[in-house]
Order: C-alpha cells, then sequence, then structure tokens
C-alpha cells in the first residue's frame, strides 16, 4: 500500500515522501479501515523528528486520526461490518492508505458530517474531553482558563467547557487575531488574553471576581507554571497536557498547591491502554459526539477546518502546522 514515510526514519519536513508500506491485516478485535482523510497533529512533527518515543507495539507510520470505509474485520469484532463508514483514533499508521485499530475506538460517521470533518475530531477532541471532563471534572459553573486557545485542542476544549455549562471560559493566544476568532465562535471563549503582552493570571482573577480559574488545561508548561499557579482558584484542578516552552521550572513556592488545595495532573493518550481508549471513545459518543457539526452547521460544538491538502502535499502541511499559521485542523485526503 501507499504510505507517507520519513527518509532516514527522522529528519526535517523534507524527509517525508510517499512510498510503498506493508499493508497491515487485522488481529482479534482489530479493524482495517480504508483511509479517505488523516488529521495532522503536533505530534505527527516531533515523531517526525524523533522526538516522540512511540507506545509498544505503534506503526512506526505517522499519524493517529482518519475517517474512512470499513474493508475487513478482525476475529470477534461484531459490531463492525465491511463498508461501515468510521471515524477513529489510532496508536499510529493513519498517514497510509490503509490502517488496523481497536474495534472500540471507532465512531460511526454521521451523514452530516463531511469525511474531512469526521477525521479531524478524534485526537483532539477526546484529548480535550479527556482533560476537561475525565482528569479536570469540569462542572456547571466552573470558571475555566484554556491554553492555547487556537489549536485544535483549545479550540475543542473551549466549546466542551461551555457544552458542560462553566461559568467563564478564558482563552489565551499569542495575536489578536486569533482573540478574535476564539472569542467570534458560537459557542467560543467568554474571555481572551494575549499572553505574550497581558498576564493572564491578573485577568482571569479579574474576570471571576477575583476567585479564579476552577479547571486549567495547559500545554504550555514552564513559561506558564507561576501564572498557572497564581491563576487557579481554591480545590483547583490543572491537567497538564505538553510542555512545549519547557519541562523544568527553576524554582517555585509549594505553599499554594497545600493551601489551595490544588490538584496537578499529567496526561497523555496516545499511551494508554486500549480498555481506558475504548472507555475514553464510549464516554465521549454518550455525552458530547451528538453535538459536534462541521463549522457551517448548527452544532453545540462544531469542528473548524484551517485547510486541507491532498497528501501528495504533506510536506507543505507539514510547513503550515511548523509555521503555527492554522487557527482549527490541518487535513490531508488520501488521492
Amino acid at each position: 500500500m501507499r504510505a507517507v514515510l520519513v527518509k532516514d526514519g527522522k529528519g526535517p519536513l523534507e524527509n517525508l515522501y510517499l512510498g510503498e508500506a506493508e499493508k497491515p491485516a487485522p488481529g482479534p478485535g482489530q479493524v482495517l479501515v480504508k483511509v479517505k482523510f488523516f488529521g495532522l497533529n503536533r505530534m505527527d512533527i516531533m515523531q517526525r523528528e524523533g522526538r516522540y518515543p512511540l507506545p509498544p507495539g505503534a506503526p512506526t507510520i505517522l499519524g493517529v486520526e482518519f475517517s474512512g470505509h470499513v474493508v475487513q474485520v478482525g476475529e470477534g469484532v461484531t459490531n463492525w461490518n465491511e463498508g461501515d463508514e468510521v471515524l477513529g483514533l489510532a496508536s499510529g499508521g493513519a498517514y497510509a492508505e490503509y490502517i488496523v485499530a481497536p474495534h472500540r475506538n471507532l465512531i460511526r460517521k454521521p451523514a452530516h458530517l463531511s469525511w474531512a470533518e469526521a477525521a479531524s475530531i478524534p485526537e483532539v477532541f477526546l484529548t480535550a474531553f479527556q482533560a476537561l471532563v475525565m482528569l479536570a471534572e469540569v462542572k456547571k459553573g466552573d470558571n475555566v482558563l484554556i491554553h492555547a486557545g487556537a489549536s485544535g485542542v483549545g479550540i475543542a476544549a473551549i466549546q466542551l467547557a461551555r457544552l458542560y455549562e462553566a461559568n467563564t471560559v478564558t482563552a489565551t493566544a499569542s495575536t489578536q487575531e486569533k482573540l478574535d476568532m476564539l472569542l467570534s465562535l458560537p459557542n467560543g471563549a467568554t474571555h481572551a488574553v494575549n499572553y505574550k503582552t497581558q498576564d493572564f493570571a491578573a485577568e482571569v482573577k479579574k474576570s471571576t471576581g477575583g476567585k479564579g480559574a476552577d479547571v486549567v488545561i495547559d500545554f504550555v508548561g514552564q513559561s506558564h507554571w507561576q501564572k498557572n499557579i497564581d491563576a487557579l482558584a481554591v480545590d483547583g484542578r490543572m491537567t497538564m497536557l505538553a510542555l512545549l516552552s519547557g519541562a523544568e521550572v527553576p524554582n517555585f513556592n509549594l505553599a499554594p498547591i497545600l493551601f489551595k488545595r490544588l490538584r496537578i495532573q499529567g496526561s497523555t493518550l496516545r499511551a494508554r491502554s486500549e480498555d481506558y481508549q475504548a472507555e475514553l471513545v464510549a464516554r465521549f459518543k454518550r455525552e458530547a459526539f451528538d453535538h459536534i457539526t462541521g463549522s457551517s452547521g448548527d452544532g453545540r460544538i462544531r469542528t473548524y477546518i484551517h485547510k486541507v491538502y491532498p497528501w501528495t502535499e504533506i510536506q507543505e502541511a507539514h510547513r503550515e502546522m511548523e509555521a503555527n499559521k492554522n487557527s482549527g485542523k490541518i487535513m490531508a485526503e488520501v488521492v
């Protein structure tokens, strides 16, 4: 089968090329899907550069989210049939004509979602749902602070916070254009802060009457650490999903963690067990998935696509993501 491969196993985006790889076969509990679209994620860039340790048994081919048709089911799979239209999450292998995924990681594609929209959902929405709902336990009336607001996960988390009836949702981003976009979304941020020119902890305190954020979703790490601790309310919960600015904070005072009774948790999704991912997918499907439409739909949650590339232009797609030009998802079509 054809697949996007990386020359020398790792390297710059110029090392990406369309080549031949062995077509996978579904084992027990697995489904083989013919891929129509796949989504790009930051981890794809890190993996391409050799900076992302793969979970045991994961394919070396990039990509974790996709949409397509079921072409074959493995032993013991009774809930999927050949021809079913699906979207799904896998531990790797989506930059290819065919992918194998656990049968519980698939969701039936609704007719109102395009193939590109369907493939844009799994990684960002499941990551956001896990961070916000399962780990931080967001609830009605909470004040929520979401960093990297214009990223795919950020936009998903903002809308999920609104779905769960948060009191305020403050998003951070680096440009006025991104902030305006986040405030203009139908179920977008209630407040937006430019973290380069404003103190987001002070702004959150201002918008919450001095209380602070009950929930913080952070991707940034080191540069945001102290202000995150300052921004958190008593009994606040923070989920850390990435460390984009670095992993080491030279020194800080532990006292606020104790006296504000803070709960800080790190999380990844790709390395989680099959059972954990299946439970996550099932709960997401029950509570949130049916509310999602495309950007022109009327859903309480919408998926926003920045640009769709044919997979023959995968280098350009990676270049676009590396330049941080996107507000919404970058997608690729298998042509």
